[in-house]
């Protein structure tokens, strides 16, 4: 059976919401397609201990305040997976669960969308499938003939079951600096390594002083003015209270990167050794867009080719939430706001220009098109 919608949504996390929400404000009918069978996106599969940058309140999607609660400065995982779920039924967003899209293909004046229980026909598509499902294994010279355990991020949950063991966490950024210090606090004595020695942040800087930076930069490059540099600039991991507590008790110091795994351990460069029991890469992810690869779409080094969040080679195709490159801070809950309001706003118009307009259902409660006419505000705008 094939189904219509104006607007397909590809994922249910913070960027796919936070696309609903905007299509909902300018009544565009639309549905949002997510492969998992409950609310929170990627969030609801993260490590116990993992906290946000940022207080509840910059950590908030458009339209809605993360609430904050007591006694707790950082939301961890679970608070955003309730913040998500409320967040969700407070707009009536039209999520169907359990739908996982397998291909993306051009069909006449729109694009055909194929699923695990069905096809759908829209006029445009937003993908906003993240990361968390593709994670990124470096090629490492004898990684395959290792004996030992290997997890990603997405595997490791806490440090129960670690007890007594040797431990290597690979990587440099704000994963691998927190679950080593999870470790550390729970006295397993991680060997952490990384590319490069570890660059933490000032420590008053959070998720609120990276967005301000990301948006900044992406005026100053609007404006062309000099590039000062992005979010990676000021450093690679935030210390956040965790992460910071270890690093003030020495339980933190990185190593330089191994250069291979040996099979019951790893090896450097002067052939020092030493042996481990599990390893753990935290080594970051690339973007989930397997299901547009019947677009051949242009790109590099895993991304493809924008003009802002519409990709250059199809118009009809939008992303959302992946990095930067697809909006400023785009892949953080404050930040994808702007650049789901910008995709809606585009997509309207495309729809009112299309030559085969068709009439829309307007969802009750939802604000009328003729929004986009309206001046619109470089503020990011929290509405009730």
């Amino acid at each position: 059976m094939t189904r219509r919608a104006d607007v397909v949504v590809i994922g249910g996390g913070q960027a796919g919401l936070a696309a609903g929400y905007h299509l909902r404000r300018l009544g565009i009918e639309h549905v949002i397609l997510d492969a998992q069978t409950a609310p929170g996106g990627a969030w609801q599969h993260t490590w116990d201990s993992l906290r946000l940058f940022s207080p509840a309140q910059y950590s908030s999607l458009p339209g809605r305040l993360m609430p904050s609660r007591p006694g707790e400065l950082y939301p961890d995982g679970a608070h955003v997976v309730d913040y998500l779920t409320d967040y969700e039924k407070r707009y009536a967003l039209p999520v169907q669960r359990g739908t996982r899209v397998d291909s993306v293909h051009r069909d006449g004046p729109g694009l055909r969308v194929e699923t695990c229980s069905g096809s759908w026909t829209a006029r445009a598509v937003i993908s906003a499938t993240g990361t968390w499902t593709r994670p990124f294994l470096p090629t490492v010279p004898g990684r395959r003939d290792y004996q030992g355990r290997q997890l990603h991020t997405v595997q490791y949950r806490s440090p129960s079951g670690f007890a007594g063991q040797r431990v290597v966490v690979v990587g440099g950024g704000n994963s691998g600096a927190q679950i080593a210090a999870d470790l550390a606090h729970a006295g397993v004595d991680p060997t952490w390594v990384a590319q490069r020695p570890p660059r933490y942040l000032a420590d008053d800087i959070d998720g609120r002083a990276l967005f301000d930076h990301a948006t900044a930069r992406r005026r100053a490059l609007d404006e062309g003015r000099t590039d000062a540099g992005g979010v990676a600039s000021l450093g690679d991991i935030v210390a956040v209270p965790p992460v910071r507590a270890a690093r003030d008790a020495g339980l933190l110091s990185a190593r330089p990167m191994f250069t291979r795994l040996t099979t019951t351990g790893v090896e450097w460069a002067d052939g020092t050794r030493a042996e481990a029991d599990t390893v753990i890469w935290c080594t970051g992810f690339r973007p989930a867009l397997a299901p547009f690869a019947s677009l051949r779409l242009r790109g590099s080094r895993g991304r493809i080719a924008m003009d802002g969040t519409r990709t250059a080679d199809e118009p009809r195709l939008h992303l959302l939430g992946y990095g930067d490159w697809t909006g400023p801070a785009s892949a953080t809950l404050i930040g994808v706001g702007r650049p789901a309001r910008d995709a809606a706003r585009e997509i309207a118009r495309f729809l009112e220009c299309a030559p085969d307009r068709r009439h829309r259902n307007r969802v009750p409660g939802s604000q009328p098109a003729t929004e986009l006419r309206r001046s619109s505000s470089t503020t990011l705008r929290q509405t009730p």
